[in-house]
């Protein structure tokens, strides 16, 4: 079992996190229902279908993996109806033991980031998420500055760092003396909420060259998720040759490749997920 020091160890996410993995593994499963999965489900692209969808796959999670990932985009196309299966959606995963790693890619700063905090930390909208995902174009300190107060409730934030979008580049890459300037960052943010693991975390692909990022694996000791396994071509059972130190820190993401087996195969495709993922580590 991994050891994690942290003044407040109780309300820590990283310490949620890290209890969730030990009993179910690091698999994280992505809940992206767009129109051809709900369509290859046998299921209609409407709200019916959205939620038949997105509650089978919270039930085929729970007790086989330690998270969950939505992707808020599929369920906000259907507008107000949608949000109502969303939360349905993550308050069943967070019943059921899951932690819920909201993907929404939220940023901004002040009041307005701070009411984006608050649909999905607070009590008012009825969305439930233990971690958020930010884009930090405005800054990570900006957004830092009104996530302080949801710390102490065991929340956490993963920002964008490293993705494999090409467009991105241009700003992920930015580095002081040839380290990361988001990775340095976030990792600073950790250390002054005496916590070596989390509450902020890294968006990392699976399908990059870190080091071209200016990431060191050695030394970053932040949570990590990580996209682009399955159909985007990274493989789980190089999950240590991918991310080596950082092996230990990283909620591994599956979506279509479990996802596209449907009702009737997803659990076996989450469990055939976690044998690989399980080689992948163990190399």
């Amino acid at each position: 079992m991994r050891q994690i020091v942290r003044q407040n160890l109780a309300s820590s996410f990283g310490a949620k996190l890290i209890e969730a993995q030990d009993a179910f593994g690091q698999l994280c499963v992505g809940i992206d229902p767009h129109s051809v999965l709900l369509q290859s489900w046998g299921l209609a692209d409407d709200v019916a279908g959205l939620r038949q969808f997105a509650l089978t796959v919270v039930e085929a999670s729970a007790g086989r993996v330690s998270a969950i990932k939505p992707q808020v985009s599929f369920f906000e196309r259907f507008g107000a109806k949608g949000y109502e299966v969303l939360a349905e959606a993550t308050q069943l995963a967070h019943n059921k033991g899951l932690v819920v790693i909201a993907d929404a890619k939220r940023g901004d700063i002040g009041t307005t980031m701070d009411a984006y905090l608050d649909a999905w930390f607070g009590d008012k909208s009825g969305l439930y998420a233990d971690a958020l995902t930010v884009s930090p174009y405005l800054g990570l300190g900006a957004t830092s500055e009104v996530f302080d107060k949801w710390i102490s409730l065991g929340k956490g934030i993963y920002s964008l760092v490293a993705t494999s979008n090409p467009q991105g580049e241009s700003v992920q890459k930015a580095s002081i003396h040839g380290h990361s300037l988001a990775a340095d960052q976030w990792s600073q943010l950790n250390a002054l909420n005496g916590t070596e693991f989390g509450p902020y975390g890294a968006v990392l692909g699976a399908t990059l060259d870190l080091s071209s990022f200016g990431i060191d694996q050695s030394v970053l000791n932040v949570p990590i998720l990580a996209p682009g396994f399955g159909a985007q071509g990274a493989l789980l059972s190089d999950a240590s040759k991918i991310y080596g130190a950082l092996a230990k820190n990283v909620a591994y993401s599956v979506s279509r490749s479990v996802l596209q087996a449907g009702s009737a195969g997803i659990v076996e495709a989450i469990e055939s997920a976690n044998r690989e993922l399980a080689v992948g580590l163990n190399k």
